[in-house]
C-alpha cells in the first residue's frame, strides 16, 4: 500500500526512524525539518525534505501547495518539544511552546492536508505519549500538552469517519531520542528562580529531573520500535485507534498507576520525588 507520506519532525529520533523505515518499504516519503543539515540527512535516505515549523502558517501552506500535484495518503504529526519542570518554576512563555508545537502545531498541520488527505481517504498518525495517560511531576506542561492531544484525537476519529480518513495515536513510553537531552538544556534556560525558601525542595526536584531526563535518553525504547507502530497504522486494514509503544513494566506501571485511588497514587509518586 505504498504512498506519499508526510511526517512532520523527521530530522531526529522518533520522526527520522519512521522516515528511514517507510522508505526502505517503497513510500514516498516527504519529512519536514527545520534545519539545513537535517535536509541532508534526509536526502541520503531517499526522503524528499520540506522546510517545515509547524507553527508557522505559512510553512504549512508552502508545503502543501508542494505536495498538491502529488497527492498523499499518510500524515505522521510528529514534530514536538518536551518542556519539563516544576510548574512553579517553568515561565509561561515555556509551558506556551509545549502547547503551541505538541497541540496547536499538530491542530494547524492536520488542518493544512486533510484537503489532500480526504482526497485518498488516507491517515492520520498522531505521535502522543504515556505522558497523555498519566502526568508525572516535573512533566507537567508536557503532560498537558499530550493529555489535550488524546481529546483532539479523540474528536477527530469521529469527525473524520465519513469520509474514510482513519486516526490513529500513537503513544510511546520513553524512548532514547535527542529530545531528553534538548529538554534538560533547555530547562536550564528556563526555570525560574526558586522563590526564597523553596529552594531545598526545588533543589531536589530539579536533581529528580535531570535524572529522568538522562534515564530516558539512556534507556529508552529505540525509536525505530515505535516507527514499527507507525508503519502498522498505516498500512493495517483495521488499525488500532491507540498504539501502546512501551517496555511492557512501563506499560504495566502506568496503566496500574491510572487505576489507583488518587490518594495513594500521589503518595507513590511523592515517594519517588523524595518528598
Amino acid at each position: 500500500m505504498a504512498g506519499s507520506v508526510l511526517i512532520t519532525g523527521a530530522g531526529s529520533g522518533i520522526g527520522l526512524a519512521t522516515a528511514r523505515l517507510l522508505a526502505a518499504r517503497g513510500y514516498r516519503v516527504h519529512g519536514g525539518v527545520r534545519k539545513g543539515e537535517d535536509a541532508e540527512r534526509l536526502r541520503a535516505l531517499g526522503v524528499e525534505p520540506l522546510l517545515l515549523d509547524v507553527t508557522r502558517e505559512e510553512d504549512l501552506l508552502r508545503a502543501r501547495e508542494a505536495l498538491r500535484e502529488k497527492g498523499l495518503f499518510g500524515l505522521v504529526a510528529n514534530a514536538g518539544v518536551a518542556v519539563a519542570g516544576p510548574l512553579e518554576l517553568v515561565p509561561p512563555s515555556a509551558f506556551r511552546q509545549a502547547l503551541e508545537v505538541n497541540l496547536l502545531g499538530v491542530h494547524a498541520t492536520v488542518q493544512a492536508f486533510l484537503p489532500l488527505l480526504r482526497g485518498g481517504r488516507g491517515r492520520v498518525v498522531l505521535m502522543g505519549s504515556v505522558s497523555g495517560l498519566l502526568a508525572l511531576p516535573l512533566m507537567g506542561p508536557y503532560a498537558a500538552s499530550k493529555f489535550a492531544l488524546e481529546a483532539l484525537a479523540d474528536a477527530l476519529r469521529v469527525e473524520l469517519k465519513p469520509f474514510g480518513v482513519r486516526v490513529i495515536l500513537i503513544e510511546p513510553g520513553s524512548v532514547a531520542t535527542p529530545i531528553w537531552e534538548r529538554s534538560e538544556r533547555a530547562a536550564e534556560g528556563y526555570l525560574l528562580p526558586p522563590p526564597s525558601g523553596t529552594e531545598e525542595v526545588y533543589g531536589r526536584y530539579l536533581e529528580v529531573a535531570r535524572r529522568m531526563a538522562r534515564r530516558n535518553a539512556r534507556r529508552g525504547l529505540p525509536p525505530e520500535r515505535v516507527a514499527e507502530a507507525v508503519l502498522h497504522a498505516l498500512e493495517s486494514p483495521r488499525p488500532r485507534a491507540r498504539y501502546l509503544v512501551a517496555r511492557r513494566e512501563r506499560a504495566w506501571q502506568t496503566l496500574f498507576l491510572r487505576l489507583l485511588p488518587t490518594p495513594l497514587r500521589d503518595q507513590l509518586l511523592a515517594r519517588a520525588l523524595g518528598v
